[in-house]
């Protein structure tokens, strides 16, 4: 059975929009993975598991727009290849599965499908921080 854990937005300044989610949601920082090209902001209410990920694009000047600023709704699953298989067998077209890594260690694995509107989807395996 999956699971949904999270929703990405992409966001211009990473403090600005932590301070409104914790003023307006009571949420707050469960994790952070920052890399030199992005950086990753899990952020959640004691309420429940699920989980904001905000996205911070290093170096962007533009302002995003709703078109680009939508990222992904995430699912978690016990096996990523067998879960893409199933929905193959279903005659869905998910993207191929992958690995997300930071030097040797694996973070995740994972692949995107889209909903009949266009929506991208992501499935991950359970696996580190997604469970």
């Amino acid at each position: 059975m999956s699971k949904i854990i999270h929703t990405m937005i992409r966001v211009a300044d990473l403090d600005r929009s932590i301070r409104f989610y914790a003023d307006l949601l009571d949420l707050s920082e469960s994790h952070r993975l920052d890399f030199p090209d992005f950086a990753l902001v899990y952020l959640r209410s004691g309420e429940c598991e699920f989980e904001l990920e905000l996205t911070l694009n290093k170096g962007r000047e533009e302002p995003y727009t709703h078109g680009s600023g939508y990222g992904h709704i995430a699912a978690v699953v016990d096996d990523a290849n067998a879960e893409r298989a199933r929905l193959l067998g279903m005659g869905y077209q998910p993207g191929d599965v992958k690995e997300f890594r930071r030097g040797e260690e694996l973070l995740a694995r994972f692949f995107f499908i889209q909903d009949p509107d266009g929506y991208k989807i992501e499935v991950l395996e359970r696996h580190g921080h997604y469970h």
